[in-house]
């Protein structure tokens, strides 16, 4: 064990002392934690993973809502028959009438 590791557990003992005494310190909490993934590189790689999958969830579920909110339905489409402002219609016959316009002479 090389001086180094020796330091970094002592410290992370401390630490959890301090913790265990007043669990309402973040800080010591978060330096205890930053210590630990010091010691056990696969614990902070499994940490990043979780932080990561959560991001990504919430993420998804933000762009879903977003999604949508954005898209119309069709009750959110106008169901009201619009007419002219004057009230008369200008038009004087329909403008399909029947027959197909592409073979008009």
């Amino acid at each position: 064990m090389n001086w180094q590791r020796a330091n970094t557990q002592a410290a992370a003992g401390y630490l959890a002392e301090v913790v265990s005494k007043n669990p309402t310190d973040a800080r010591a909490r978060a330096n205890y934690e930053g210590l630990l993934d010091i010691l056990e590189p696969t614990r902070r790689a499994v940490r990043l993973q979780r932080e990561m999958a959560t991001a990504a969830k919430a993420a998804a579920t933000v762009h879903r809502k977003r999604a949508n909110r954005e898209r119309r339905a069709a009750s959110d489409r106008r169901t009201l028959e619009l007419a002219s402002p004057t009230g008369a219609e200008r038009r004087k016959t329909t403008r399909r009438a029947g027959r197909d316009r592409r073979t008009q002479s």
